[in-house]
């Protein structure tokens, strides 16, 4: 918002598991829209269709092979839900993790067009979000949200 954009946000996680933990991010997303007079858009939650993007990977760590292809599965739906809204351009707010690649993020989303590769780390993106977090008492989840990287924490 302080660049010029008016954001809409969509939440489109099919890759989170179980059900209840998509559900549980989801709430957090209505209350930072609520905090900021934000809009929401939810896609639906289609987990085999997500599983299916990714078979042959089920085995691959964290960071691996698999992690782009989830990438490319959600920005593809972030991409086509912008197009039917009318909306010109796009981003993602994985980047702000510092658990993520945000080159490998604009890699993979520069395959659609009107994705903007902003890179929610500068400026101390991931402390100023937990110090946010805190403050406005967000969850904040310990895994990236696919069943394969709850299996690897968990060991």
């Amino acid at each position: 918002m302080d660049e010029g954009y008016d954001p809409i946000l969509f939440y489109s996680n099919s890759n989170i598991y179980p059900e209840e933990e998509f559900e549980k991010r989801k709430e957090e997303v209505y209350k930072v829209a609520a905090l900021h007079g934000l809009d929401v858009v939810v896609d639906d939650y289609d987990h085999e269709s997500w599983k299916e993007r990714i078979k042959g990977y089920e085995e691959e760590k964290e960071h691996g092979a698999r992690c782009p292809i989830c990438f490319s599965f959600n920005l593809e739906r972030t991409y086509l839900k912008a197009k039917e809204l009318g909306i010109r351009y796009f981003t993602t707010t994985l980047t702000v993790s510092r658990f993520k690649s945000s080159s490998l993020i604009f890699s993979v989303g520069s395959a659609f067009p009107g994705f903007l590769a902003i890179d929610f780390k500068k400026k101390d993106g991931f402390g100023l979000s937990v110090e946010l977090s805190k403050e406005y008492g967000l969850y904040r989840q310990n895994y990236c949200g696919c069943e394969f990287s709850l299996r690897d924490r968990n060991g």
